[in-house]
């Protein structure tokens, strides 16, 4: 795997690291330039920088219609320029729902046109835009296709493989930078050791607080050493632990301030000792390190005492977005931005409300709560990123190398390298793997996602080995599918059916439906493998399953790999990053950390 992962690796470097990240420079010239920058602007111009939000349009000054009214009812002007210019923003975060991320040429154009915006007339104190976007990889990836598509940070730490984990993050890195996205907010450094956590899961690298760590280093290393971009380690002190979403709520919680040195603290060491330029905060409670109840965004004690402090870490601290229920159960959309900015955070990310938010943080300054000294104290730490990453330069991007560049050969030749090195055999009861090569008919059935079409995916996976197949979704099915599905599979010789988060019948599936059509599939008597393409602890729910397999994610590669080590042409290599627990008895280890089979 070393010398696989060193070939590909030299391909990917060939290829050029974002455009315009400058050598690394002279403490001092980074210091003139931020200084004078500073000193040119004005307080609106400051606390403008520290704002990030979303804007609607796939173009900064022509968006479609149906934009344009979005923009004026969020920002009361019509254009993604008009936002930038009117609030003064320090950066934009890209999503497909705000329909910035069409094509690789649409963003690229989008990324030059808000620059422009940025920089206005060239004066002094106009900086130009940190671009940003969620790009974890795996089941949280906002790049459209043919961008490379990796597993995410669970089948990472299956793989056991810093190499493999630093090269993801190099070549995710220079595909964001081609199309000037500068700033992704990853490597996840939350250590997941609750099965139950509805909003960490996968997203994770796993339950091993030194595995998680050496992984965090490595993809710090990978963004910002190799493609020289901003890595954003996320999300301080440790989400991993949660059975609360703070999208819709605010978690607490309870590790002591023992278990959180052991358990939590790890990774974001690893992250500070190996450079990370930011780091994100979540919108929980930890009692150990604060017992206020305020969530950690809005902590000084857990902001400015325990990561600035105790950690020692001297980057950019940026918020969660701020329109999460998790930071607004306290205090009102008025209030959060000016708390998070005393309790130490610098970048503030998408409030509900960016006026409301953007008046309060100068009504504040004003009126003597914030003082114009602690917002410098944010600008300066976001000016020396934007200075690192070049864009106290040129900020723009060259379309026509994004085009080129993004899923090159290279990148999607790493893609599967790294894929490859991550299924994980849980179980093989029956000894039905590796498949024979007989003629045989396949039903490939169950989860599927409309975007990577993993069950079609797979089921020409099959067909091109020579089976005869049948590809029928059924995501979260219903009981006339669920009956339709049997049927199907007591008339192929092997079923092969796909699971996500089949645990999870409070939220995601509160029907069971997947845990009963696996029964179903089961009843017929026919040979059924069962693959989780997100949380490995499904099996813990799947009473009888006698093959079962984990590929922490649904993209095409994961699929294509899949279908090779179902075949035997590639044994599986990934062992459990986590421990799979007995469902309703927590103690119980059902496999272990560690557990992987192989043939």
């Amino acid at each position: 795997m070393r010398k696989l992962l060193a070939a590909v690796t030299a391909a990917v470097v060939a290829i050029p690291a974002a455009a315009h990240a400058e050598p690394a420079h002279p403490p001092a010239a980074e210091h003139g330039w931020v200084t004078s920058t500073l000193r040119h602007m004005s307080l609106e111009q400051k606390v403008g920088q520290l704002f990030v939000t979303y804007v609607y349009g796939a173009d900064a000054t022509n968006p479609a219609a149906a934009d344009r009214t979005a923009n004026r009812a969020a920002f009361g002007v019509e254009t993604p320029a008009e936002v930038v210019d009117r609030f003064h923003l320090g950066g934009v975060v890209y999503f497909a729902w705000s329909h910035n991320l069409d094509n690789v040429r649409q963003i690229a154009t989008l990324s030059n046109g808000l620059q422009t915006a940025a920089r206005g007339t060239g004066a002094k104190g106009e900086v130009a835009l940190l671009i940003s976007t969620d790009q974890e990889q795996g089941v949280v990836q906002r790049m459209p296709a043919p961008s490379a598509q990796f597993p995410g940070s669970m089948a990472l730490g299956a793989s056991r493989s810093a190499d493999a984990a630093r090269l993801a993050a190099e070549v995710t890195g220079r595909e964001l930078g081609a199309v000037g996205i500068r700033q992704p907010y990853a490597p996840i450094a939350d250590v997941n050791v609750n099965p139950a956590n509805p909003v960490i899961g996968v997203r994770s690298f796993g339950a091993d607080p030194a595995l998680v760590s050496d992984l965090t280093s490595a993809q710090v290393a990978g963004f910002e050493r190799d493609a020289r971009v901003t890595a954003v380690a996320k999300h301080f002190p440790g989400h991993g632990d949660t059975a609360t979403d703070s999208h819709t709520g605010l978690p607490v919680i309870h590790h002591t301030r023992q278990q959180w040195d052991q358990i939590d603290a790890p990774a974001f060491r690893a992250a500070i000792a190996a450079g990370v330029d930011s780091i994100m905060t979540a919108h929980i409670v930890v009692p150990a390190l604060d017992p206020s109840g305020d969530p950690a965004t809005l902590s000084p004690t857990i902001l400015t005492g325990v990561l600035r402090g105790e950690l020692g870490y001297q980057g950019v601290v940026v918020t969660d977005a701020l329109n999460m229920a998790g930071v607004r159960t306290k205090y009102g959309d008025a209030r959060v931005p000016v708390l998070a900015l005393k309790a130490g955070a610098d970048q503030l990310l998408m409030p509900p409300d960016l006026g409301l938010a953007y008046g309060a943080v100068l009504q504040a300054v004003r009126d003597g709560e914030l003082t114009e000294r602690r917002i410098d104290e944010s600008v300066r730490r976001i000016l020396s990123v934007k200075y690192r990453q070049g864009l106290a330069g040129s900020p723009y991007v060259d379309v026509e190398a994004a085009v080129a560049s993004v899923g090159s050969t290279a990148h999607l030749a790493a893609v599967a390298q790294v894929t490859d090195r991550t299924l994980t055999a849980v179980r093989n009861d029956a000894g039905l793997l590796p498949l024979s090569g007989a003629d045989r008919s396949v039903l490939v059935t169950g989860w599927n996602n409309a975007a990577f079409n993993p069950i079609g995916r797979l089921a020409a996976g099959f067909t091109g080995r020579g089976s005869r197949t049948t590809a029928l979704p059924a995501t979260l099915p219903s009981d006339t599918a669920i009956a339709a599905a049997a049927t199907q599979a007591a008339q192929h010789d092997l079923t092969v059916v796909l699971v996500n988060k089949a645990w999870d019948t409070a939220v995601g599936d509160p029907r069971a439906s997947q845990q009963r059509l696996v029964a179903a599939l089961r009843a017929t008597g026919r040979p059924v493998i069962v693959v989780a393409v997100r949380d490995p602890y499904d099996i813990a729910y799947l009473p009888g399953v006698t093959t079962y397999l984990a590929t922490y994610t649904y993209t095409p590669a994961a699929m294509d790999t899949l279908a090779r080590v179902l075949h035997g042409e590639l044994p599986p290599q990934g062992r459990l990053p986590v421990t799979i627990v007995t469902a309703g008895d927590p103690g119980t280890a059902l496999y272990p950390l560690g557990h992987g089979l192989t043939w």
